[in-house]
């Protein structure tokens, strides 16, 4: 049953099995259209109104303002009657049933995230569904998760009755009071309205980058040899009730410059967001091992917890995962923020190098479609910053390996601590609009999250990377989770540690961020978690491959993309998967 993806519903899902519509996707020149109501000195009129490909003859899709009914559906033909009285019975999560109701009478549905109003005391997250471009009623609840259901309860009482339903739905979960659609009149409405929102988001947005910046000192207090690599950081971080706790760092501005190898014991790409994100998966892969210890006291201890359904397990309800960035990731989400929509001007080229494909060769980006790129396609190819992104909140930051425990862990919110960048319209464009549609094709749990992006305060001073150490650490990358006692150091053009790193592997120098490392520690978690069947698994890459939603998703993504218009995803090596431990 298609109950337990309930958790990420998020963005524009469709009826699965519904023919495609060109209308749900966005192209170059949906994206650049819809972002240039923004841009002044834009004139839409002189826009041409076709449905060509932008890389034809650059061609723009009007707009579709035309109103649309708040009908809920598209069509009242076949109404599941036995999915609504399950609903009804208490049977079926409300976001489960929301959604497949979406499925059957083919309606675009959003769970998206807003503001609380009313006069509404202590913090709350609100959500409200959007049907066919029409908002319903509010719901919020002190987590995402709650406020997600409550918002799709209000919008199944608003629904229901029109597909024949008069029977009384289900008491909302805990929580504040539902909210009318129409606030009444209140001298205060304006004062009040979106305040405690706005007030999370306020202290939320200075309380990571803190955090951020506590830990990464407290991290290089006993190596400050190595404070000059910080010139570009990740950091992810999560939230609960306790507070917020940095989980995995990465620094790093390079991959490298070595060939494929067969061991999996070279770390290819050592940018700062790809080595937090490896940081996290062994954070994850720890937890996981505490999970399927046995041990009560351990147990509790995880972040995690097992749906009983379908066994796999998820980030328990309280805790949400979130990404600092101290510099906008490379490739289509540094878009110039001069960049205008002059049809006089503007090149099908210069769309494609801005939010196109983008890779990395020893540290410089190429777009996919530069004739440069293939030049040097002998070399080690990653990609970019900002594509990778865009895959993991599509696929999930877990990857792979651990996606045969875990679902989808995605990021709630993206905050950009770069004191030199005026907007984030480049990261939202890379991350969220490249893939707007993609959702209906995707398998069960896997959707598009778009996460909240959001400028905040700089932590690591711009003086940390020309300071005269620190061209000696420039190619420098290092790593930390929590639980380490030590930070490592890599050189992010030889793909191993230093000498001088605190942490150390053994003589030769793998990383322990390197695919070697992880197969070894998804072994354990296997062997722990009395799964023979991974355990028979010869190679790195047959596990890999065993994962079959998680690939089949990774496929649908690649080729959206080439269908979309932003080039093809580099095939890489299979050379450097066909290892085994």
């Amino acid at each position: 049953m298609l109950g337990c993806c309930q958790k990420y519903l998020c963005v524009q899902m469709m009826g699965r099995g519904v023919p495609y519509r060109d209308s749900r996707g966005a192209s170059f020149s949906e994206i650049l259209k819809k972002n240039a109501a923004s841009l002044p000195g834009v004139n839409l009129s002189y826009l041409p109104m076709s449905t060509e490909d932008v890389n034809n003859n650059l061609l723009l899709h009007p707009a579709n303002s035309s109103p649309k009914p708040k009908t809920g559906c598209k069509s009242t033909k076949n109404i599941p009657s036995e999915l609504i009285k399950r609903y009804q019975r208490g049977e079926t999560h409300a976001v489960s049933a929301l959604y497949q109701l979406s499925q059957v009478l083919q309606f675009q549905l959003e769970l998206k995230e807003t503001v609380t109003t009313g006069n509404i005391q202590g913090f709350y997250f609100a959500f409200c569904a959007v049907i066919d471009g029409v908002e319903y009623k509010t719901g919020m609840g002190q987590t995402k998760k709650e406020a997600r259901a409550k918002a799709a309860q209000l919008a199944l009482e608003d629904l229901l009755p029109t597909l024949g339903s008069q029977t009384m739905l289900p008491d909302a979960s805990e929580g504040p009071p539902p909210l009318p659609a129409k606030e009444k009149e209140c001298a205060m409405a304006d004062f009040h309205s979106g305040r405690a929102t706005c007030e999370r988001k306020s202290t939320f947005n200075t309380q990571i980058p803190k955090a951020v910046k506590e830990a990464y000192s407290k991290l290089l207090e006993v190596c400050p040899e190595f404070f000059s690599s910080g010139g570009t950081l990740a950091a992810f971080v999560t939230q609960s009730p306790a507070g917020c706790e940095v989980v995995a760092m990465g620094t790093g501005d390079f991959n490298t410059k070595e060939t494929v190898t067969s061991n999996g014991r070279t770390l290819h790409d050592s940018h700062a967001v790809v080595t937090a994100r490896r940081s996290l998966m062994r954070y994850l892969f720890r937890h996981l091992l505490l999970f399927f210890s046995k041990n009560r006291a351990l147990v509790e201890k995880s972040i995690f917890q097992q749906d009983e359904t379908t066994k796999l397990l998820s980030l328990k309800s309280h805790i949400s995962l979130h990404l600092y960035l101290n510099q906008l990731p490379k490739g289509a989400a540094q878009i110039p923020s001069h960049l205008r929509l002059n049809p006089l001007s503007i090149a099908a080229w210069e769309v494609n190098n801005q939010i196109g494909l983008h890779v990395t060769i020893q540290g410089k980006v190429f777009s996919v479609f530069s004739s440069t790129f293939d030049q040097t396609a002998t070399k080690v190819v990653s990609m970019s910053a900002s594509d990778k992104l865009t895959q993991w909140q599509v696929l999930g930051f877990q990857g792979a390996l651990l996606s045969h425990f875990i679902e989808p862990i995605y990021v709630s919110t993206i905050l950009v601590g770069d004191a030199s960048c005026s907007d984030v319209r480049g990261v939202e464009i890379a991350v969220s609009q490249r893939v707007e549609g993609i959702t209906s094709r995707l398998p069960i749990f896997y959707c598009v999250y778009r996460p909240l992006i959001s400028l905040v305060p700089a932590v690591c001073p711009e003086s940390s990377t020309s300071s005269s150490t620190g061209s000696a650490h420039r190619a420098l990358a290092i790593n930390w989770c929590q639980g380490d006692v030590s930070l490592e150091a890599v050189d992010g053009l030889e793909g191993r540690s230093v000498e001088d790193s605190p942490f150390k592997s053994g003589p030769a120098l793998a990383s322990r961020l390197c695919k070697a490392a992880m197969l070894s520690r998804f072994n354990l978690v296997a062997q722990e978690a009395q799964r023979p069947d991974l355990l028979a698994a010869v190679s790195y890459r047959e596990a890999k491959m065993m994962a079959k939603p998680y690939q089949e998703a990774k496929n649908v993504l690649k080729s959206y993309l080439s269908q979309k218009g932003y080039g093809s995803w580099p095939v890489k090596s299979p050379v450097s998967d066909h290892f085994c431990m």
